[in-house]
């Protein structure tokens, strides 16, 4: 009997509740086995960011307690939904983009401008953005100011505060007030090969 339900709920899952996401969530491509079933999207996402309103405007799915702001200039990979994790704060009036496969952890911070030195109330006229490349894991409570390029297959500790470009095939972690930067190998797994949802 179990697996009778489980079936008819997946059945529902794969036609209904993908057809809902696709409509409400344009740029939501994730695998489709391994991530999240489309109703736990529908169940964790869609009511507080379509109809109470937080974030309403995004076309993917974003946590209510995260913030985006200037979601028209992120340009961003497959696999990739910047504010989908708690108390995630995007400023992306500067540029952002986001390679494939990109993970950001909770309560991280991400600027791509800086305030006009003069009067803190308007943005600087000065664009810097941040690029940040493919199968990249940024940890908990990071924070990443604008001007920053981070490669490719790079995994940033809990913690860190990346003020430099970040070399490919890194790990970063915070170490005796500085920041270790740790040589890696390649990328295994091949996310290009996956089906999306």
């Amino acid at each position: 009997m179990k697996q009778i339900i489980k079936k008819f709920i997946l059945i529902f899952d794969d036609s209904i509740c993908r057809i809902i996401v696709k409509w409400f969530y344009p740029q939501y491509k994730r695998q489709r086995k391994g991530y999240m079933y489309n109703f736990q999207i529908i169940q964790k996402y869609f009511f507080m960011q379509k109809i109470i309103g937080f974030n309403r405007g995004v076309p993917w799915p974003v946590d209510f307690r995260s913030k985006i702001l200037g979601y028209e200039y992120i340009k961003k990979g497959i696999m990739c939904d910047p504010g989908d994790n708690i108390g995630i704060y995007i400023n992306a009036y500067g540029g952002l983009i986001l390679g494939d496969n990109v993970n950001i952890g909770q309560n991280t911070v991400i600027t791509t401008t800086n305030h006009d030195i003069y009067d803190h109330r308007k943005v600087s006229d000065k664009k810097m953005g941040v690029i940040i490349g493919n199968n990249v894991w940024i940890g908990a409570n990071c924070s990443i100011v604008a001007g920053v390029k981070i490669g490719n297959n790079v995994t940033i500790g809990a913690g860190c505060t990346i003020r430099k470009n970040i070399p490919s095939n890194t790990i970063v972690i915070h170490k005796d007030h500085q920041l270790k930067l740790i040589k890696k190998r390649k990328y295994i797994w091949d996310y290009k090969k996956e089906v999306l949802n």
